[in-house]
C-alpha cells in the first residue's frame, strides 16, 4: 500500500516473519528528510497504509482478523487528530476541540477535560468514522 499511494514515506523493510507477541510482520517505512508539518493528503495516505492490512485480509480471506490491532488504534488517533485538533474536517471547520493540558498535580477527575458540547462529540465521533471509512 505504501507504494502505490502518492505521500506515504518510501519503505524500507518488510517483514513478514512474526517477532514477539506483538507484530506478526510488519512494514517500515522511512522518511526522506526531517518533517515537521504534514499536509491532509499525507494523512490520508498515511491512513490508507495503515488500513492496508485489514483490507488484504478481506480481499484475500473474506474475514477479519486481531492482526490489524495496532494498525487501527494508530489510525483512530490519526483521524481523531485531523479532527479534532488539526481543523481538517469540512463538516467541522476550522476549529480545534483539543483537550486543555492539565496541571500534573491536578487530579483528571477535578479538572475539566472537554469544552464542548453532547452533539458536538457526536458529529466529532461521526466525522471520525467518516474519515476512516474514506480511507478504507
Amino acid at each position: 500500500m505504501a507504494e502505490s499511494v502518492e505521500h506515504a514515506d518510501p519503505v524500507h523493510k518488510i517483514s513478514i516473519i512474526p517477532r514477539g507477541l506483538a507484530a506478526l510482520g510488519y512494514t517500515q517505512q522511512q522518511p526522506t528528510e526531517d518533517r515537521y508539518l504534514m499536509t491532509r493528503p499525507e494523512l490520508l495516505d498515511r491512513l490508507a497504509v495503515l488500513l492496508g492490512g485489514r483490507v488484504a485480509e478481506e480481499l484475500v480471506f473474506g474475514e477479519i482478523s486481531t492482526g490489524a490491532q495496532n494498525d487501527l488504534q494508530r489510525a483512530t488517533a490519526i483521524a481523531g487528530s485531523m479532527v479534532a485538533e488539526y481543523g481538517m474536517s469540512d463538516r467541522l471547520g476550522l476549529v480545534t476541540y483539543e483537550s486543555t493540558r492539565q496541571p500534573m498535580f491536578i487530579p483528571e477527575n477535578y479538572a475539566p477535560n472537554k469544552t464542548y458540547s453532547e452533539s458536538i462529540a457526536t458529529k466529532i465521533d461521526q466525522e471520525i468514522s467518516s474519515v476512516m471509512e474514506q480511507a478504507h
